[in-house]
């Protein structure tokens, strides 16, 4: 059963409502941070655009870095970069 519970949050996504929620800001500055690169790359679905929860927390946890140096950590020297989900 964890292991349908690990599949399913490496699996979620989240909006931008959701976002600001969880890093305690407004809305306005989640499109500002993803406008200029301060955030992990969203993934778009049509015109939506969310971000993979399990990808948030763990960019949380780095200590938010900018979105280049988090890719940098994510693919590690000579490496494509992590997918998360």
């Amino acid at each position: 059963m964890a292991v349908k519970d690990n599949a399913s949050q490496a699996e979620t996504l989240i909006g931008v409502a959701a976002l600001a929620e969880k890093l305690n800001v407004h809305q306005m500055t989640i499109r500002k941070w993803q406008s200029s690169g301060k955030i992990p790359a969203p993934v778009r679905i049509g015109r939506a655009v969310k971000w993979r929860l399990m990808e948030i927390e763990a960019w949380i946890a780095a200590g938010c870095p900018a979105r280049v140096k988090w890719e940098a950590m994510c693919a590690g020297p000579g490496k494509k970069m992590k997918r998360w989900a």
